[in-house]
């Protein structure tokens, strides 16, 4: 920096321009310094303001400020945000207990932030309280015909879901599900299939159940890299998941979806990734309950390393 601070002689003009950089990177940063006709000072401030002070031959003084945020990211119209939002609670097998509606309330409330504070029509999101297992397959196909390379999914399931060790499959357990007969199971795999076919550029699937580790692989947040790239996150395919790291039967009053819910709704960020979403509710979750939440790849289905992006109103 110093060397460009050099040969800056017989100035009269003083312009000043306050730079938030807590979301630009470095590329970005000198590229809207070379724009300056010519840089005089740089000085840091507190909570990573830069003042750079910007000098023509002029008469007159005069002081403009300029700030740039995140939020001011331009995302060249992103494409439309879908959702398929699931919640089993009231199960026709009375082998497998009921979950006092609670999955179906979460469900409604995730349908009910996601339409209010974040860029998802009423109109794209697609609400299964109760489904049998056909309703969600033909919620899947419906969506495949609609979604093009532009857009984003997001999938989300609260009810029963079982984990078996042995043979390392996990599924999910639509209100028609007979205990000892598959034949209504959702498996993981068949989930993963549906979502290959789904060509979005953002998928992610959020789910309060199991889902198997050798479809899913878990990865560490790199909250810096979250932050800075955001633009480049959103440029890049992705299909990622959200688990609650539930094997078993999930309690009726889920820990997880108490702060998925409650971190949407509190959100103060103009662009909301889910690696920060996850970072956020891990450490409260894994906390206070016997459940150790886990983010990662969708193995396969075509992730190339970018993010699904939560965008305000």
């Amino acid at each position: 920096m110093i060397g460009m601070m050099g040969g800056v002689n017989n100035v009269s003009t003083s312009h000043k321009y306050n730079i938030n950089i807590l979301d630009l990177n470095v590329a970005q940063l000198y590229q809207y310094i070379s724009n300056l006709d010519q840089l005089q000072k740089v000085e840091t401030k507190p909570k990573n303001d830069i003042s750079a002070k910007n000098t023509k031959r002029n008469s007159e003084e005069e002081e403009d400020s300029k700030d740039i945020y995140a939020s001011n990211v331009d995302f060249d119209k992103p494409g439309k945000f879908y959702a398929i939002i699931i919640g089993a609670s009231n199960y026709t097998d009375p082998g497998i207990p009921d979950l006092d509606s609670l999955p179906i309330k979460d469900a409604m409330a995730l349908k009910k932030v996601l339409s209010q504070k974040y860029i998802f029509d009423k109109e794209n999101i697609k609400a299964l309280y109760n489904p049998t297992r056909r309703d969600i397959v033909i919620a899947f196909a419906e969506m495949s015909k609609k979604i093009t390379s532009e857009d984003n999914l997001l999938i989300f399931y609260a009810g029963h879901g079982h984990y078996e060790k042995e043979s390392d499959l996990g599924y999910w357990l639509p209100v028609d599900a007979e205990v000892g007969n598959p034949s209504n199971w959702l498996y993981n795999d068949q989930l993963v299939a549906d979502v290959k076919k789904i060509k979005s550029l953002h998928t992610l699937l959020i789910s309060d159940a199991c889902f198997s580790g050798s479809i899913f692989k878990t990865r560490s947040v790199n909250m810096q890299e979250a932050s800075s790239f955001i633009k480049q996150k959103y440029s890049l395919p992705s299909r990622k998941a959200i688990t609650s790291g539930t094997l078993k039967t999930v309690p009726n009053k889920s820990v997880f979806l108490k702060y998925l819910i409650d971190r949407l709704t509190n959100n103060k960020e103009a662009f909301f990734t889910a690696s920060q979403l996850f970072q956020s509710l891990e450490q409260p979750v894994s906390n206070n309950s016997k459940s150790l939440p886990q983010f990662g790849v969708i193995q396969n289905v075509g992730d190339e390393g970018g993010d699904f992006i939560f965008i305000k109103r």
